[in-house]
């Protein structure tokens, strides 16, 4: 097991493949192992990282106080340690916020950008489901926690296939405190008025049944960000790499590999 030092903790990663350095950045769950069924894919073209977020899965934390500048700059401390001046991000939900404030702070850092299923802000609704799930962790603790959220993270049918998806995993996301302050983060994110200073090549990218970030949140990135594209998948829900591991990883090879940016219109099959 790998581990780079960073301030008040050290992150777990893994580096898979050979060539241009390509950093996939999860979710609130923080765990790298999220993106595998994408990293194999994807290694056979990229030096592919993963990490485990500050405080989740085998990575260490002496600070519960999250801010989004402080998981960039946890990416940014990995990138140093591994001799990388500049990277291709996929971020995912958060793993997306954590690209934007990259990419808006050291753009000099940041290659193409990919920001999947992710937002520039937290509209009613979505303020709305973090705060129950807040409460179901706060009322019920972790386990009934990761059991409720499971059921928003994939498309109904994908249980049908995959009922192993309904069993929660207790413990990798951190502590009832860690994730307090993470959910913390994604309420208090705001990036609409900066979003036009992404320089970044940016594909964006979700399903159409995504019920944590409904397609109209990433939509507004992609309206926004000046070199953008869109690319729709007609399912798959938030977890949209897993549930929809080749599709995904076409689009992701179109725009990372093949360099095509793809139309929006052409993208929605």
């Amino acid at each position: 097991m790998a581990f780079a030092d960073i301030e008040n903790g050290r992150l777990h990663y893994e580096v898979l493949g050979h060539g241009r350095p390509l950093f996939l950045v999860s979710g609130l769950g923080g765990v790298g192992e999220f993106w595998r069924a994408q990293a194999e894919r994807l290694a056979r073209d990229f030096q592919v990282v993963l990490h485990d977020h500050r405080g989740t899965g085998r990575s260490e934390t002496q600070t519960s106080d999250y801010t989004v500048e402080l998981m960039a700059s946890d990416v940014l401390a990995l990138m140093d340690h591994l001799g990388v001046e500049r990277a291709s991000i996929v971020g995912h939900s958060t793993g997306g916020i954590i690209a934007q404030t990259m990419a808006l702070t050291r753009p000099e850092r940041v290659g193409d950008l990919v920001l999947s299923a992710s937002w520039a802000h937290g509209d009613a609704y979505f303020r709305s489901l973090f705060g129950l799930r807040l409460a179901v962790l706060k009322g019920l603790g972790l386990e009934a926690y990761e059991q409720f959220g499971r059921l928003f993270r994939y498309p109904p049918w994908y249980f049908g296939e995959e009922p192993e998806a309904l069993t929660p995993t207790v413990g990798e996301s951190g502590s009832e405190e860690i994730i307090a302050s993470r959910i913390g983060v994604l309420l208090d994110f705001d990036s609409r008025a900066e979003l036009p200073r992404i320089a970044s090549r940016t594909l964006v990218i979700g399903a159409e049944d995504d019920a944590i970030t409904p397609r109209y949140l990433w939509n507004e990135l992609a309206q926004n960000i000046p070199n953008a594209v869109l690319t729709t998948l007609p399912t798959g829900g938030h977890f949209c790499p897993q549930t929809q591991p080749d599709l995904y990883h076409r689009h992701l090879h179109d725009f990372l590999v093949a360099g095509r940016m793809t139309s929006p219109a052409a993208a929605a099959s």
